[in-house]
């Protein structure tokens, strides 16, 4: 297995997370869904804009407008059971910057007539849930590749309890590489692909 590139300014990657983890900290501890998800759109913003671990271009950053996000639908706020009766399937992504990740399927979450997304495990040291999605808008209105809801190895988790996950696809963002292709990011696999159109979260940049 390849082994991850140290970054270049490990601090600087050390407060990009701890930033998003307090972000993601504030929106789960918010009692008004609405609100936490505007506290979640300007924080958003003002990382992507400022930070040096910004995926926009340093040049691009000072006059970057944010990421266009959809009004917050509560109907795309599921509380999804954690399915863990599903085969076991795996995939590897080579990133380049996090060398190669391979993620093991462990579950399933159902999101009613939306369909289900399969629920991955970054199987390396540490380990952390990594849930994309990729909708019947990829490509027009969402990125191509599909964005993410969950990577809390990364800070971004919605929260849990029991065996219930919080799965709200408003907070679906988008990975690194839609702002800059010098990324290499993890894209939807089939399992993570719905049918419908979500138009929710943020949308292409």
């Amino acid at each position: 297995m390849d082994a991850a590139r140290v970054p270049t300014n490990p601090t600087a990657l050390l407060d990009w997370r701890r930033r998003v983890a307090s972000l993601y900290r504030r929106v789960r501890d918010n009692p008004d869904p609405v609100a936490g998800h505007e506290e979640w759109r300007v924080g958003r913003d003002l990382l992507l804009r400022t930070h040096e671990e910004s995926p926009i271009p340093a040049d691009e950053r000072a006059n970057y407008p944010g990421a266009p996000v959809a009004k917050y639908d509560p109907a795309l706020c599921f509380d999804a059971r954690f399915d863990r009766d599903v085969e076991p399937r795996s995939f590897t992504v080579d990133t380049g910057t996090d060398g190669t990740v391979r993620f093991q399927r462990v579950g399933v979450a159902r999101l009613g007539d939306l369909g289900a997304l399969d629920l991955w495990w970054l199987a390396q040291y540490g380990g952390g849930l990594f849930v994309p999605v990729k909708d019947a808008l990829a490509g027009s209105r969402t990125y191509g590749g599909g964005r993410y809801i969950l990577d809390t190895v990364k800070g971004a988790d919605l929260g849990s309890r029991g065996d219930r996950l919080t799965i709200d696809l408003n907070f679906a963002y988008n990975p690194s590489c839609a702002y800059d292709p010098a990324w290499a990011c993890p894209l939807a696999p089939p399992g993570n692909v719905l049918a419908a159109p979500v138009l929710a979260g943020e949308l292409m940049p």
